[in-house]
């Protein structure tokens, strides 16, 4: 008897590729997209860019170490 094939699930994030001023590249972030709604009018990047500070805000707590300013994002 033949298995099913699972139905894929939609994604719960996007991933996002983020270069900072140092020139450190950092891929494949993710990002939910429940923090990427537009029904404000933002745009996906600068929802994106919010989300991604608000993480390095969150790691530069735990370890004690800033990261450099985000030059720019774009969708992986």
């Amino acid at each position: 008897m033949a298995r099913k094939t699972p139905k894929g699930k939609s994604a719960s994030f996007m991933m996002f590729n983020v270069t900072y001023e140092d020139g450190m590249v950092t891929s494949n972030r993710k990002v939910s997209i429940e923090l990427l709604d537009q029904s404000f009018g933002d745009s996906i990047d600068a929802l994106a860019r919010t989300a991604i500070e608000d993480q390095d805000n969150e790691i530069a707590q735990r370890s004690g170490q800033r990261r450099a300013k985000i030059v720019s994002i774009k969708r992986a």
